[in-house]
């Protein structure tokens, strides 16, 4: 009887390790297929979320990124060559010397077609001239005063505040004397090109004896390699010993376009000089206001930096049994 017993003990254990056995094989082989099944999602997801964001930023950089020319580079004409220019570096200024004679060469040869409409002779004065200079120079001019009681516009002599006069009375004229090309105003030029004093100066500098081969030059234009499209209205108007400085220096085409390209650039920034004298004021301000909160900044923290923290623990009375009595011996 208990050997029957045991028996049926024996196969009722058996029966249940493997169903157990079956079932943990179908839980796992059911589990590893779902497992598969969501990674295989997942590194598709991943994948797809990669491509379009790849996607997405090329088509941004093709769109807005890449820069916008108006022209091609053939079109656009040669790339001037950088020069040292002293009055852009921040340690220097206008050489005034240098903005008197860009002005004389201005006078002489480039007022008779060119506006510099948004200089008045005021500005003139402590940059390149003495006031009386500008008073008779401004004097040499005619205005045009305000209508009196009958109605009637008169002349006036030119004043400090007036600005200086435009060779043409309007653009038409501009055109007409120039075969339909308008010359531009010069008083922001230098800001208004690419390349600023590089590339007025290499176009002043630039016009060669003869066109080079196979350069193709419409009628009425001169070629210039720096001007886009290499032909310009605008006849080489720069020879050595054009005008006769004051003060004796060298009329050379390369020096006539040095002056006139700095007195250019002092007319589209007349505040360039005054602009640098304020950041360096800043920046030494700065510097010590700087200098000045750090030292502040390590006395009022240097306390608390250099403390020192320590933990002693309080010293704990010696533990008794709970049925001891005070002053009993207690021994095991």
């Amino acid at each position: 009887m208990l050997a029957r017993s045991t028996l049926r003990a024996t196969r009722a254990l058996g029966a249940t390790k493997t169903g157990a056995t079956r079932t943990a094989q179908r839980n796992a082989s059911s589990q590893s297929s779902s497992e598969s099944a969501g990674s295989w999602k997942d590194t598709a997801l991943l994948g797809s979320s990669t491509a379009f964001a790849v996607g997405s930023v090329a088509w941004y950089y093709y769109q807005f990124g890449r820069p916008a020319y108006a022209m091609t580079p053939q079109e656009e004409g040669l790339h001037p060559p950088k020069y040292p220019w002293e009055h852009e570096k921040l340690y220097k200024t206008f050489d005034h010397g240098t903005l008197r004679r860009g002005f004389q060469v201005y006078r002489e040869v480039c007022s008779s077609c060119h506006s510099l409409s948004r200089i008045p002779y005021r500005t003139l004065v402590g940059n390149m001239m003495t006031v009386d200079e500008a008073k008779g120079l401004a004097e040499e001019n005619e205005y045009d005063t305000e209508p009196n009681d009958e109605g009637e516009i008169e002349k006036r002599p030119g004043k400090l505040s007036d600005y200086i006069p435009n060779p043409y009375k309007n653009d038409e004229a501009a055109r007409a004397a120039n075969n339909g090309a308008l010359p531009p105003d010069l008083s922001l030029m230098v800001k208004a090109r690419h390349g600023g004093c590089n590339y007025i100066f290499s176009l002043l500098t630039g016009y060669p004896e003869e066109p080079p081969a196979g350069a193709v030059v419409a009628s009425g234009l001169n070629f210039n390699p720096y001007f886009p499209g290499t032909g310009i209205a605008m006849s080489r108007v720069l020879y050595d010993g054009l005008v006769e400085y004051e003060d004796g220096t060298p009329a050379t085409t390369s020096q006539m376009a040095k002056d006139v390209v700095e007195f250019l650039n002092w007319s589209a920034e007349p505040e360039m000089d005054d602009r640098k004298r304020m950041g360096w004021k800043v920046m030494a301000v700065g510097g010590t206001l700087f200098a000045l909160s750090i030292w502040i900044k390590r006395y009022k923290w240097v306390n608390v930096k250099t403390r020192r923290l320590l933990y002693d623990p309080p010293v704990q009375a010696p533990r008794t049994p709970n049925n001891a009595q005070p002053g009993s011996i207690f021994r095991k």
